[in-house]
């Protein structure tokens, strides 16, 4: 059984949610430290100026895991978000089908970080048609924090037998790690794709938001690869 392991991502690009397709279990690794100005808390979608952030803001202290980083909401972000994608998806030619999916998201109650990203990453992948089994790192039981030994240990403890590592990993994983732990490693293959998308030339390495309203039932396919 293939499990694929990554830390929660706000709103998260096309290649996040192909290894989560990819994958027999997908576990969000809750448990490690966040990254601030990176993509936990932020991701970028398309309007007619171009390529725009959607960030939640946060209430960061160094060393914090992920799923101890609160959401400031005093500040209305929820509201501004949905407004922008109004903004910039309003004439896509899925609009209509899939946003009142997003109002309901928008319309629930997150104090953590972790809890936004993984209720997004659920309503995209059920979007997508993702089948994947998907699990919650801090819900399981406690494994070794040396990173590599880490994720083998989840893979084992999730039942699996491979690890699916992104293709940047080719340069850091530990290879002899995974083989003293009995799991087998590969690496994802992904190519972003490229397809209809609003206002002038294409943006690569959006939110996967786009492609979902750009192309609709679609979007799975070209993120597999099968239509170009």
């Amino acid at each position: 059984m293939i499990v694929a392991i990554h830390q929660p991502q706000y709103m998260a690009w096309g290649g996040y949610f192909h290894k989560m397709d990819a994958a027999d279990t997908f576990v969000f690794l809750d448990t490690v430290q966040y990254k601030k100005n990176e993509y936990q808390n932020r991701n970028l979608i398309k309007g007619p100026q171009g390529p725009q952030w959607l960030t939640v803001p946060v209430l960061y202290h160094f060393g914090q895991a992920i799923r101890e980083v609160p959401i400031n909401n005093t500040v209305p972000w929820a509201k501004k978000h949905q407004a922008a994608i109004v903004s910039c998806y309003g004439k896509a030619p899925y609009f209509d089908r899939y946003f009142g999916e997003f109002e309901r998201l928008y319309a629930g109650s997150y104090t953590g970080i972790s809890e936004i990203n993984i209720a997004a990453a659920r309503l995209i992948g059920r979007l997508l048609g993702i089948r994947t089994a998907l699990l919650v790192a801090s819900e399981l039981p406690r494994v070794d924090d040396q990173r590599d030994r880490r994720l083998a240990e989840i893979v084992k403890l999730v039942g699996g037998d491979t690890y699916l590592s992104g293709a940047g990993g080719r340069g850091y994983v530990n290879e002899g790690i995974f083989c003293e732990e009995g799991v087998r490693l590969v690496f994802q293959e992904f190519s972003a794709p490229v397809y209809p998308q609003l206002f002038g030339q294409f943006a690569p390495n959006l939110s996967v938001v786009d492609l979902i309203f750009n192309v609709g039932p679609n979007a799975i396919d070209y993120l597999r690869g099968t239509v170009r």
